[in-house]
């Protein structure tokens, strides 16, 4: 860590002092925290999902309804690198705060489970989660792992053992809302927090992107740890634009041993 340029050795110091400090930290994350899992963002030049297609064409609920085929087509690489993909030590950086007390909660933009499989117990999905499928015709929900394994080697789209209808991986669409559940638990620890830490997050997609000026509002201290600008950096305590997979286990390190 001595070998870090003094201004980034500083700003990994303040954030651990923040996060040894809080009562009531919440973990704000999104894609970026898994690119180095293996599993792309959606906007970073040339690698981003949306730098190849376009969303609306291809991961949309109109898409699903209409175009299933093509939905799946453009879903099954993404599925193989999620269904193959292990936490990063950003990801058990984070579950290990929490099993330490540090933290309370993660909010999560990302579908990869990733944070589940690091051991993060209590995990908020804001945009759904690849752990189940639901029937898009009875809505039988079934666990998503034994259809993800033929899908993801044979291309083989899922069907309800119920009605034979296909399944819906429970990941949220463009034109679907976010689900209410999840959306009214983050809100409340958002408000409840007096740290939010964002990890990987351009803060570009609300109403997700709201929540740390919630935190804001009433008083809560902020972290940011990401490669690109935020609308937030200049309310931020701690700005960081380094790797998060290695600057997040150097504060966990911090907040746990000193």
């Amino acid at each position: 860590m001595t070998s870090r340029p003094s201004q980034v050795q500083t700003s990994i110091e303040f954030a651990a002092d923040l996060i040894r400090q809080s009562k009531h930290a919440v973990i704000l994350t999104g894609a970026g925290i898994s690119t180095s899992s293996g599993i792309p963002d959606f906007r970073s030049t040339g690698t981003g999902l949306w730098s190849r297609d376009e969303p609306l064409e291809v991961a949309s609920l109109s898409t699903f309804r209409t175009k299933p085929a093509d939905f799946f087509n453009w879903f099954r690489p993404l599925a193989s690198q999620i269904f193959n993909a292990q936490p990063n030590p950003a990801h058990i950086a984070f579950a290990e705060l929490e099993r330490h007390g540090y933290v309370k909660s993660v909010i999560t933009q990302n579908i990869d489970m990733l944070h589940q499989k690091a051991g993060s117990k209590t995990v908020i999905e804001m945009h759904g989660t690849m752990q189940t499928l639901t029937c898009s015709q009875c809505y039988y929900q079934v666990e998503a792992h034994p259809y993800l394994g033929p899908f993801v080697e044979n291309g083989e789209i899922p069907h309800c053992p119920k009605c034979a209808q296909i399944l819906k991986p429970d990941v949220i669409l463009f034109g679907e809302q976010l689900p209410q559940v999840a959306w009214f638990k983050a809100q409340k620890e958002a408000r409840q927090c007096d740290l939010m830490l964002v990890a990987g997050s351009s803060l570009e997609v609300l109403p997700v992107a709201g929540l740390p000026m919630q935190a804001l509002d009433r008083g809560g201290h902020l972290i940011i740890i990401n490669n690109t600008q935020t609308y937030l950096n200049v309310r931020a305590d701690v700005v960081l634009s380094e790797d998060i997979s290695t600057v997040l286990p150097l504060i966990m390190e911090r907040v746990i041993h000193g």
